[in-house]
């Protein structure tokens, strides 16, 4: 009889191998889980990220490319990228020192932004503020010096026609 509770011996510790390895691959399994799951996430993240970095980089590629488009023509660009744009900020007061840094007139100022007089004035004291493609403007006015104002002023001076104010007189009606 001695050769039975040797077989069954056997068969406890097969049992107790398998078991034990089971056992093993689980945890192996939760622990792997455990350590790669935040990474899972990280990835996400990551590339997320990177896909917002492509569509800037894109933006700022056509941008370049229509800048050097631009230069060739020999026309001094207004404009700034989108980026610029929402992170600048305008104070009536900022603007008016961006004029006379610019040694420009509020005339001036309105024909290279293209607005009227009374809106350089507005955004002056304060009453509106420049939005969309304006302030873009109001942006690359401030990497430009006075020469090269000057310049444009001198190339949009032709295009720019001088309006003039017709007044009307009112009828005056009596009781």
């Amino acid at each position: 009889m001695p050769f039975m509770s040797a077989q069954k011996e056997v068969g406890h510790m097969g049992k107790l191998e398998g078991m034990l390895r089971s056992e093993i691959v689980r945890l192996a399994k939760r622990e792997t889980k455990r350590i790669t799951l935040p990474l899972g996430r990280d990835v996400r993240v990551l590339k997320n990220v990177v896909s917002q970095l492509r569509r800037s980089v894109l933006s700022v590629e056509k941008w370049a490319t229509q800048q050097q488009k631009e230069m060739r023509k020999g026309k001094i660009p207004l404009e700034a990228t989108q980026d610029e744009v929402k992170k600048s900020r305008f104070s009536p007061r900022l603007i008016r020192s961006l004029r006379k840094r610019l040694g420009i007139s509020q005339k001036e100022m309105a024909t290279l932004a293209g607005v009227t007089v009374g809106a350089i004035y507005q955004w002056e004291q304060g009453i509106f503020e420049p939005r969309g493609n304006k302030k873009s403007v109001l942006v690359a006015l401030r990497k430009l010096g006075r020469r090269a104002v000057r310049k444009l002023l001198e190339e949009k001076g032709p295009e720019v026609k001088e309006k003039r104010i017709v007044r009307r007189r009112r009828k005056r009606v009596r009781k």
